[in-house]
């Protein structure tokens, strides 16, 4: 397991509260594979920046991760980061999800193509 809890900062608690308005999603789990699997598509490593995790929003990683699908984001990840070159060890591997999470809620929240399920699904 990459995180035994996915934390959220602050302002992505802000970007799931805007999410869940827009799209009627109700479970930030849900939200947040969305976030991180749209990040990990993206070609380009996520910029090395401190994020707080500061707000009361703690997901246990298999709620996070969905019955039965650790073992799928923990490949995911260790992938993304063989691929990017990165160490494949804990403290790499779980400050790489931090940040994947992190830039795909901040992806999908600015997106202003985005205005219900439909245009998710279209996004990602």
């Amino acid at each position: 397991m990459i995180v035994e809890n996915v934390r959220i900062s602050q302002q992505g608690r802000d970007q799931l509260i805007k999410l869940k308005r827009i799209t009627g999603i109700q479970n930030w789990n849900i939200l947040c594979r969305w976030a991180l699997c749209s990040s990990l598509a993206e070609k380009s490593v996520p910029p090395q920046i401190k994020i707080a995790t500061d707000s009361p929003i703690e997901i246990a990683w298999k709620t996070f991760t969905g019955d039965g699908m650790e073992e799928v984001y923990d490949a995911l990840i260790k992938q993304r980061c063989k691929n990017d070159e990165l160490e494949l060890k804990k403290e790499p591997l779980a400050e790489q999800f931090k940040l994947h999470l992190h830039r795909g809620l901040s992806y999908l929240s600015s997106s202003s193509s985005i205005a219900n399920t439909e245009d998710l699904f279209k996004v990602t």
